[in-house]
């Protein structure tokens, strides 16, 4: 038995079910992954222009505590990075610039967390659902060689079927290589 027979055995002996069930895992994950994200950006917006406004008047005041305190009173990302580099205003303006800076990055650290993930998923699963479809495929045309039909169709069929199990191991490497290309780029 060559290694044709051998996936193609495989493939007809689990059948495309266990496709179905990861596609199902899969959706249950992004689902999860996008509830969480948008419960995490909910939490962090708020009316940037109102909280420039309030700190563009402490500052015209000479106000920094009250700067400091209309920042902190905020939850969001941009007065999370201006107040980086209003408690590093007295240093000067490059210490200010590179204190923003480095909040900006922890910022979109947190930003970005788990949309790879979403990337990944949402890239990969039309070929897992191919993966699905081609199973079907080879088991398809397995009983359609094994109902009988004359001898050339039958060889036929055992051609297509030999082809699809080809194309079933490329999606089957394609898979995993590109999730390790999106995470490796990340």
């Amino acid at each position: 038995m060559d290694i044709v027979e051998r996936t193609q055995h495989v493939l007809l002996s689990l059948g495309a079910a266990p496709v179905m069930w990861l596609m199902i895992a899969l959706s249950v994950f992004s689902v999860a992954i996008m509830l969480e994200r948008a419960w995490f950006f909910r939490g962090i917006s708020g009316d940037v222009a109102k909280l420039s406004q309030e700190l563009a008047t402490c500052l015209r005041r000479g106000d920094a505590a009250g700067a400091e305190r209309v920042l902190e009173a905020s939850r969001s990302v941009e007065a999370s990075v201006v107040l980086a580099g209003l408690r590093e205003a007295e240093l000067g303006p490059r210490a200010a610039r590179e204190a923003m800076a480095s909040a900006a990055l922890r910022a979109r650290k947190g930003l970005e967390r788990r949309l790879a993930y979403l990337g990944t998923l949402g890239s990969n699963a039309p070929f897992v659902g191919l993966f699905g479809t081609v199973i079907g495929i080879v088991m398809a045309f397995d009983e359609l060689g094994a109902a009988g039909a004359t001898n050339a169709g039958a060889g036929v069929m055992a051609s297509i079927a030999e082809a699809l199990v080809a194309t079933a191991i490329g999606l089957a490497v394609a898979i995993p290589a590109i999730a390790a290309f999106n995470g490796f780029q990340r």
